[in-house]
């Protein structure tokens, strides 16, 4: 029975999943819906786009009573605040009579605004879609989900290396899809470790999941009562659940690298022992280098950027390096002693002056009929010194800036503007590192170190993804080191090799260093250290002699 909105489950879900309800039913129905409710939302819960026009929606969940007319004015507030068309007040609940002829005033004089309740939705619901039409899997994808099946029929484990960009959260949902068509009132867990993320991932799955099953978030701050369908929970936040009997049909753990030898998940996959699990990840690696694949086995599949690229299912790299100020007195130095790598990218890369990014950037951004553009910093002060150079320059003046200090309605403000046309560049500092889709992007600017090989590929990875126009992503590496050298000279390598996979057509990825010396010293010392982007950070390492002229 479809029942997303039978009044007494709307009464129960309390306001957040009510929200997510009416947003779940808009994407149902072809509607490109964001969230943005949040304190500094100016009156404003969802904010939508369909055939150009955009709609803002205000959610009143009541427990009882009706809506008063207060919410006319903040409606209205919305509206000015999103510069939206069309402005829609929805609630479970009714409206009082006085809100319903302020309404009414407000329709008559030509302005776009509507009421809906509970029966509206009930309505609009059951002319929707049962269910959205299955995405058509690429040739990898389905491989991945034929194996994925295998092996959790076999052994209850299954494990998905995907590169970012690929489509992991896909696969994982047709694993679901799959479940809930054999066995319709099936509970699946989903776990991930950040709030963003989880309401990313719910997003995502509802396209695999008829109307009739239910979804809900489980976090600090949304404790549901009932766990049916799909429960999308941080895993902080599943434990009490798990304890008082809540047993999944599967559980699926998003950015599986996060499981440690003995953290949160590893309890909770200890109490959920019998339960078949499923665990997905882009970057495997972990710096207290413990082995996911003790708990999952040999990945069921994996598909690297490498292979990505080779298939035509990730972009080209065009990667320039700038190293100008590389001190070359010390470099007989260094090729003499023993540096570990840590002391070595100490020594041989020194972060560049501000001016100069900004210079490289203006250079790159004419080279683009529609430049989009990320830049990495180091900080959040770096970040926020970074955003007032660049808006400074007409071209970048709607420039955004996104880093953990600024609220979460903030955040999510600057991602949305960052994905429509107003704004070119995003300065951000990590909080892109997992489960953000911008397609578009295709000016990576590392403008901060960073000697984690997990983070340069999530980053990295923001600028792979393939869209309409896009030919290639320019990356523009300020502070690199030896391993980000590594792994870039290691994925050129391997994607120009000439052996076919598929009929796609081979885009060279290329590295530009603006100083030629620095690429010779480089392409040395790589060549003598096969090895070395997989190095730890204090191993030693033994270089050739290398002449200079």
């Amino acid at each position: 029975m479809n029942n997303l909105f039978d009044h007494e489950r709307m009464i129960d879900v309390g306001p957040h999943e009510f929200r997510r309800s009416v947003q779940r039913l808009l994407l149902q129905n072809d509607f490109d819906v964001f969230s943005v409710d949040g304190p500094g939302d100016g009156g404003g819960d969802l904010y939508c786009e369909k055939n150009s026009e955009r709609w803002i929606i205000q959610s009143k969940w009541k427990k009882n009573g009706k809506v008063g007319p207060k919410v006319i004015e903040e409606i209205l507030k919305a509206r000015v605040k999103y510069d939206a068309h069309q402005s829609i007040i929805v609630t479970n609940q009714i409206f009082s009579g006085t809100t319903i002829t302020r309404a009414a005033q407000l329709q008559g004089e030509g302005l776009k605004l509507d009421l809906w309740t509970g029966s509206n939705l009930r309505q609009f619901n059951r002319e929707s879609p049962v269910w959205r039409t299955q995405k058509t899997l690429r040739p990898y994808q389905n491989l991945a989900f034929q194996e994925l099946q295998k092996d959790l029929s076999d052994n209850g484990r299954a494990l998905l290396y995907l590169a970012t960009g690929m489509g992991k959260t896909v696969v994982a949902g047709a694993v679901i899809r799959n479940l809930i068509a054999e066995k319709p009132n099936a509970k699946v867990l989903l776990l991930a470790h950040m709030n963003e993320l989880i309401e990313q991932l719910q997003k995502a799955l509802w396209e695999d999941l008829p109307l009739h099953v239910m979804s809900q978030i489980v976090n600090s701050d949304n404790a549901p009562d009932l766990l049916d369908g799909l429960t999308v929970a941080t895993n902080l936040s599943i434990e009490k659940y798990i304890d008082a009997g809540y047993k999944p049909d599967l559980l699926i753990i998003d950015e599986c690298h996060h499981i440690g030898k003995n953290n949160t998940y590893r309890k909770i996959i200890s109490k959920l022992s019998e339960v078949p699990i499923l665990g997905v990840t882009a970057t495997p690696w972990r710096g207290d280098r413990f082995q996911i694949e003790t708990i999952f086995g040999k990945p069921s599949y994996t598909c690297g950027i490498e292979e990505g690229m080779k298939k035509g299912y990730l972009s080209p790299v065009d990667y320039r390096l700038y190293c100008d100020n590389i001190n070359w007195e010390i470099v007989p130095e260094l090729s003499r002693n023993e540096y570990s790598i840590k002391q070595l990218n100490r020594k041989l890369f020194i972060p560049q002056r501000d001016e100069q990014i900004v210079d490289a950037l203006i250079e790159t951004w004419i080279e683009e009929s529609t430049p989009k553009c990320i830049v990495f910093c180091q900080s959040v002060v770096h970040a926020e010194r970074m955003h007032k150079k660049l808006v400074a320059y007409d071209r970048w003046k709607t420039a955004e800036i996104i880093h953990s200090k600024l609220k979460k309605n903030e955040r999510r403000m600057a991602l949305l503007r960052f994905r429509s046309k107003e704004c070119p560049v995003l300065v951000a500092v990590d909080i892109l590192n997992e489960g953000v889709d911008i397609p578009n992007v295709n000016i990576v600017c590392f403008a901060r170190v960073t000697h984690s090989r997990k983070i340069f590929v999530q980053q990295l990875g923001r600028g792979l993804r393939v869209a309409d126009g896009k030919v290639k992503v320019t990356v523009l590496d300020f502070a690199a080191d030896t391993r980000r050298l590594a792994s870039i000279y290691n994925l050129q390598s391997a994607v120009q090799k000439t052996d076919p996979i598929e009929d796609v057509e081979l885009k060279d990825n290329k590295i530009h260093f603006k100083d030629e010396r620095a690429k010779s010293l480089i392409e040395e010392w790589i060549r003598d250290a096969a090895d070395l982007e997989t190095l730890d950070q204090e191993s030693r390492l033994q270089f050739p002699q290398v002449t200079l002229n």
